[in-house]
């Protein structure tokens, strides 16, 4: 999981900074150490870092559902400009809003998440009961 994460952080061109702020990574943790997480050391075991993992994830399977025969545009999207986002890349939402930002950028994508997040599911559910 640790290199499809890194793998999917690098395709989006950021530095090792901005990965680390992405990610909240403890502080122990230097720009210089980033390489040693492309090759063969797991992520650390935080429940922040797991969750923010778990939301890049499924921000790449929505990319993946987007632009499921155009691979190129999935990367492309990330780093444009969105009027959703007052004219910002989702990529600049993730990075400077942090946890927020992932939110943000993954209910844009992902209409699902969204509806989960509202308790709109809760709502439907007690509703058909």
């Amino acid at each position: 999981m640790t290199r499809r994460v890194m793998s999917l952080l690098e395709s989006w061109n950021l530095g090792a900074q901005d990965m680390i702020e992405l990610l909240q990574l403890p502080s122990s943790v230097k720009a210089r150490n980033i390489a040693r997480f492309r090759e063969e050391e797991p992520l650390p075991a935080d429940v922040n870092v797991d969750r923010r993992v778990s939301y890049l994830l499924r921000i790449e399977e929505a990319l993946h559902t987007y632009f499921p025969r155009n691979p190129e545009m999935r990367g492309m999207w990330v780093k444009r400009g969105n009027k959703q986002f007052g004219k910002r890349s989702p990529i600049a939402v993730m990075v400077q809003d942090g946890e927020t930002g992932l939110i943000s950028v993954l209910s844009h994508l992902d209409c699902t998440f969204a509806w989960d997040l509202t308790g709109s599911k809760s709502e439907y559910s007690a509703a058909t009961s």
